[in-house]
């Protein structure tokens, strides 16, 4: 995978801009906010209690697996468009020609995204967004903040929802459409929301008795480690993983006996 984070960091005024703003809210510790953030955890956990979870719940139920995976591709598929994007600005050019392969591959011989002939094709899903892209160009994080909705974030996200939100079509629909588009809008980013909690179920009594009696604390963490892994595309940072593989490298050299010739 690219490491562009490492090696390439251009310096726009506006980033400059946006990284002190952030940092000046970073001042205040590890989570200034959690007052808010409890709260806006304590909404979210019972809007999902009693509206979002049993919807998913019914949405499983009376979905055969075959359709649900394929609502599931097309949502995907949709998503693709904003990748590649970000794929681009943050100059990962082969993951992106890549990643365009699988949008025209997946847009015609997978009948619009309803079946996922790209992965077949050796050309796997990437998960790329403008909140990873912003940290690729130096914008730090900012505190941790949990938001109403959408859940656990931080400043450089929240404005990276904001990228995202203008690289999906559905958005211009929704803006420019005829009401009756943006009325199917509304009911697809809904339906997405409900297949995406949907995916969940399984996993959720695993991620509950991990959690513990702090799930606040295990949500933040989580939260941070999964983007930490998402914006260095599965790797550790350069300095601990070179010390890691140099110490490996060490103790092998060191454990294989010497050879005399004879």
């Amino acid at each position: 995978m690219n490491r562009q984070k490492s090696v390439f960091r251009p310096k726009l005024a506006g980033s400059l801009v946006v990284a002190l703003a952030l940092t000046a809210c970073a001042s205040g510790g590890d989570d200034p906010w959690h007052t808010w953030n409890h709260g806006a955890q304590a909404f979210n956990d019972g809007l999902d209690k009693h509206i979002v979870k049993p919807l998913a719940q019914g949405y499983q139920w009376i979905t055969p697996d075959v359709v649900e995976q394929s609502v599931n591709n097309g949502f995907s598929n949709v998503n693709d468009i904003g990748v590649i994007i970000n794929d681009f600005l943050q100059l990962k050019w082969r993951q992106g020609s890549m990643d365009v392969g699988r949008l025209v591959v997946n847009s015609t011989m997978g009948l619009g995204g309803l079946f996922d002939v790209g992965t077949i094709m050796n050309l796997p899903k990437h998960k790329e967004d403008f909140g990873q892209t912003l940290a690729v160009w130096g914008v730090p994080s900012g505190p941790y903040l949990v938001l109403p909705i959408y859940g656990p974030n931080s400043p450089r996200d929240t404005l990276g929802l904001v990228g995202d939100a203008l690289f999906n079509p559905l958005t211009y629909i929704s803006i420019f459409g005829t009401d009756e588009a943006s009325y199917s809008t509304m009911g697809s980013r809904f339906a997405e929301v409900v297949d995406k909690r949907a995916q969940l179920l399984s996993t959720e009594k695993v991620v509950n008795e991990a959690a513990g009696a702090d799930r606040y604390e295990f949500l933040k963490n989580s939260y941070k480690q999964h983007r930490d892994y998402l914006i260095h595309d599965g790797k550790t940072e350069d300095s601990d993983l070179d010390t890691e593989l140099d110490s490996l490298d060490a103790d092998e050299k060191n454990a294989k006996p010497a050879t005399t010739n004879p």
